[in-house]
């Protein structure tokens, strides 16, 4: 099977499995526990705290160990929610992860302002700005890269904008982190990750917060992570995870190589398969990402169907194929119909995936678009 969806998850690195596999054996013990075997998974803890925090930018006190980032993303509305005045509003970009927006909606309700976003998919600057000009939220929160476009955000600009107000800011940089320099991202005030989008093991992640303000915890229980999160830390995950994205940061000089492999795609692609639109292509996108809107056909008879029976395996912007319709939030946010939404195809590479690959989701393609349109009647 060749393997186009890593915005979904990325198959696990030999980085990532041998630090989990060295952890579990070596750190065998709670760090929490006043013993030696405790001190000793604490202390590589700590050191796994201190590698990722100088990835970001940042302090290592400042870095909470979660079981993902959709717990992290879950823990920053629940603060907010918790030291806001019950007249504030948050304002949440309309194509977030919805781990962000369907908290939001849970803790605040009608007191969500959502931030616009262009066709191109990039959010609308002016709007924000005159957001925090006019209302002054408590909350901004943009990621750094759409999970299903891969559009590029102007986090660093957002940044400046919500610190020149004094406004919070929290970026998901879920897809940005491994594809992306994690330099800067410490700058945000609130930054979440995971380990399982790039190669490293499923069940950790993080949040980047300020360590010398006032947090409400999402999970009670445990003096863990300095009382901001209860639970026995995931050692073995967090090593692998900090040993996944070291991996990965220092692969950044192969960037423009692997943008090119994704560009001669969609080169051959426009020109094999008249019609499709590339959507988000005059905005800087992830490396790896490329979100299409294919031709009309039968939703029986669904793209992503086709290509996984080819042996493709790509993502779908809706839910079409498991026998409901469910337009992609994100692309409904970027104006196209649900019928536009419904034939878009995400393909996500990693940095494993090389010339053949592209090569064969291409002919997967052509024989899908063939086979599609004998199948409509006349």
């Amino acid at each position: 099977m060749t393997y186009f969806d890593h915005n979904a998850t990325a198959p696990l690195h030999p980085a990532a499995r041998q630090a989990w596999l060295a952890a579990a054996e070596k750190f065998i013990a709670n760090p929490s526990s006043p013993h030696r075997l405790g001190s000793r998974a604490d202390a590589a803890l700590e050191e796994a705290r201190s590698r990722l925090a100088t990835m970001l930018g940042c302090q290592p006190h400042e870095i909470v160990w979660t079981s993902g980032a959709t717990e992290a993303n879950n823990q920053v509305l629940h603060h907010f929610a918790s030291v806001l005045p019950s007249e504030a509003t948050v304002c949440i970009s309309a194509i977030e992860h919805p781990s962000v927006i369907e908290s939001a909606a849970h803790y605040f309700g009608p007191r969500v302002r959502l931030i616009p976003v262009g066709r191109d998919g990039v959010v609308d600057l002016p709007w924000l700005a005159a957001e925090l000009e006019q209302r002054r939220p408590g909350l901004v929160a943009v990621m750094a890269a759409n999970n299903v476009t891969g559009v590029l955000q102007p986090w660093e600009q957002i940044a400046q904008m919500c610190r020149r107000r004094e406004v919070p800011y929290f970026c998901d940089a879920v897809q940005w982190l491994g594809r992306e320099s994690a330099a800067g991202l410490g700058a945000c005030d609130y930054v979440s990750g995971c380990a399982h989008k790039v190669g490293g093991p499923r069940g950790a992640g993080f949040l980047k917060c300020p360590a010398k303000r006032e947090f409400k915890p999402l999970l009670f229980g445990g003096p863990q992570e300095e009382g901001r999160r209860a639970g026995t830390e995931n050692v073995a995950g967090m090593l692998a995870l900090v040993a996944t994205l070291e991996a990965r940061q220092g692969l950044l000089g192969e960037q423009e190589s692997r943008r090119e492999l994704r560009d001669r795609f969609i080169e051959r692609l426009l020109v094999e398969l008249p019609g499709v639109e590339i959507v988000g292509a005059s905005q800087r996108r992830l490396w790896n990402t490329v979100a299409a809107m294919f031709p009309a056909v039968d939703c029986r008879q669904r793209w992503v169907v086709k290509l996984d029976k080819l042996g493709v395996a790509v993502s779908t912007g809706s839910a079409c194929s498991s026998g409901k319709e469910e337009p992609s939030p994100v692309l409904l946010a970027m104006g196209r119909t649900p019928g536009e939404a419904g034939r878009v195809l995400r393909m996500s590479s990693g940095w494993e995936t090389e010339a053949k690959d592209w090569e064969t989701l291409l002919s997967a393609i052509k024989l899908a678009a063939s086979e599609l349109r004998q199948a409509v009647p006349a």
